[in-house]
């Protein structure tokens, strides 16, 4: 069991005063930084049940009593893309891994590893087949093959797999394979694009007939690949826009992240008509965000028909555990932009300080009924099910001194100005009412969690605040909340930022039930959770 976490003496006097209901979130102030409350650790073994309301309750009897469970989907797969075919839920990602599953929640693998005789894949390693003449290995025998995303194309009859192969952090080719079934055998068909060509080795890619060699001349520095310009080609994911013409948005890191639309007969790409003053270019298409070698990668772009807006989830930060990886948001009218994000803003593609553009939805945080902190969440992928609910899935390692990871799946929803917020727990089918809930359901004590906006190995965690009856926020923060009559819309202000978001009741990871909300403001998330 893990350590009773640090809520201390103000958060007990919140309990004494509130008498009210509790629940589990976490925290730093204003700003990110993080305010972990003293108090003498201890161990506890959470009983999970009722949870007592006595005035005269601990805040450390309190977290005694919440029940606690093992983090994670019990599989392991890296930048999981998650997809919906014929009734089931699939998820690829990089390093030849698979999984299913029925209800998001538990999952089989289907396909794991560097081996010929992977079931996801028809022979990667054949001789003859070319899939690493351009990128190569990294130099002892071993390949990557990264980012796997597979989309259904009606006119070829066919479920089209996107991955890249790297072996540096400029060197890295797209490529395509076709199945006739989800969950495959996909069989290889080629590559697409080519990124950290030098002048020498340009002949080996089919750059030059796309473009004239005088006009490529801005991929070369010296006669090696101008990254801080141009893309390292990983990361592909496919979407459909709202007209149904199909795209591939791409990228990491180097030149940022780019868009070239996809022939739906084919699969393969179009490059577009060179326009410099919009930032397309012949080869890679139109940069979207970044560039100069900044830590943005695993684009991911979503239509939503209901807002009308396209959003393109990426990730920031090293992807090690205390590489600070975490999850931004920006959104277009436009499937090719110009994606902002909520102050109307974008980072540059000169590669200034991007940590403060984008609306950062997940990070490092703790939660009360998780036995390890989430840690370097990201590598996200978004889709939306039958039923309307749209859910992102991605990976999380965890603070356990390791770097293995799993993914979580989590519901998306859309606050009163159409930004998404995360659910503060991964799903458990839970549905947020679309007639709201009662003032007394929501008043109370919530374990209370901001996200901040740093890039860093800080773990947030949890204070503890109280939602009073006349709309005032008492506790380790000051401030006040609203919500709407008939809806699931609410907000909170405190430190000079108003947040909007949702209240939506739903369970916890050792499946307690809570009252949450999650909102947004200033590029910045909350969290709350209130145990009953």
């Amino acid at each position: 069991m893990k350590n009773a976490r640090k809520v201390g003496t103000k958060a007990a006097a919140v309990l004494l005063a509130a008498a009210l209901s509790f629940s589990g979130c976490a925290q730093p102030a204003e700003g990110g930084e993080t305010s972990t409350m003293q108090s003498d650790e201890q161990s506890s073994s959470a009983s999970g049940g009722q949870i007592s309301s006595s005035p005269d309750i601990t805040a450390e009897e309190l977290m005694a009593q919440i029940k606690m469970a093992p983090n994670g989907a019990g599989v392991s797969v890296h930048d999981p893309s998650i997809k919906k075919f014929d009734g089931r839920y699939y998820l690829y990602g990089s390093h030849m891994t698979g999984a299913c599953s029925d209800d998001l929640q538990t999952w089989t693998t289907i396909g794991d590893g560097y081996t010929p005789d992977n079931p996801l894949f028809d022979n990667l390693f054949a001789d003859g087949l070319g899939i690493f003449d351009y990128a190569g290995d990294y130099g002892n025998g071993t390949y990557a093959v990264w980012a796997e995303d597979v989309i259904y194309l009606e006119q070829m009859q066919k479920y089209v797999m996107y991955f890249c192969v790297s072996s540096t952090y400029i060197k890295s080719n797209l490529c395509y394979a076709v199945a006739d079934r989800p969950e495959g055998p996909y069989v290889y068909q080629g590559p697409l694009l080519y990124s950290g060509f030098t002048t020498l080795d340009v002949q080996k890619t089919d750059v030059f007939s796309v473009v004239e060699p005088a006009e490529a001349s801005s991929y070369w520095n010296g006669g090696n690949y101008n990254n801080m310009l141009w893309p390292n080609c990983i990361d592909p994911a496919p979407f459909f826009d709202k007209d149904g013409r199909l795209w591939m948005v791409y990228g990491s890191w180097s030149g940022g992240i780019f868009l070239l639309e996809l022939d739906p007969a084919t699969g393969l790409v179009i490059h577009p008509e060179s326009d410099p003053e919009n930032n397309v270019d012949a080869y890679f298409g139109k940069r979207l965000l970044g560039g100069g070698h900044v830590s943005i990668e695993g684009p991911y772009i979503q239509y939503d028909s209901d807002s009308g807006y396209y959003y393109l989830y990426v990730s920031y930060g090293g992807l090690e555990r205390t590489g600070g990886y975490q999850i931004r948001v920006f959104r277009s009218e436009a499937p090719d932009g110009p994606y902002v994000d909520m102050n109307g803003a974008a980072p540059s593609p000169i590669g200034l300080d991007h940590a403060p553009y984008g609306l950062k939805l997940s990070g490092n945080y703790d939660m009360p009924s998780c036995e390890t902190a989430y840690m370097a969440t990201g590598g996200q992928s978004v889709f939306q099910d039958d039923d309307g609910k749209t859910y992102v899935c991605y990976h999380s390692r965890f603070d356990n001194g390791s770097e293995y990871h799993e993914p979580c799946v989590k519901q998306v929803f859309l606050n009163k100005e159409g930004w998404p917020v995360l659910a503060p727990f991964t799903t458990k089918g839970e549905t947020i009412s679309a007639q709201g809930y009662e003032k007394e359901e929501l008043t109370g004590t919530y374990f209370f969690l901001n996200l901040g906006m740093d890039i860093s190995d800080k773990i947030a965690e949890p204070v503890l605040i109280t939602l009073q009856e006349d709309g005032t926020v008492s506790g380790d923060i000051a401030g006040s909340w609203t919500f709407e009559d008939q809806s699931c819309f609410m907000s909170l202000t405190y430190g000079g930022t108003t947040y909007s978001g949702v209240f939506c009741r739903m369970q916890d990871e050792a499946g307690t039930d809570v009252m949450t909300f999650s909102a947004a403001g200033n590029n910045k998330s909350v969290w709350g959770a209130k145990y009953e």
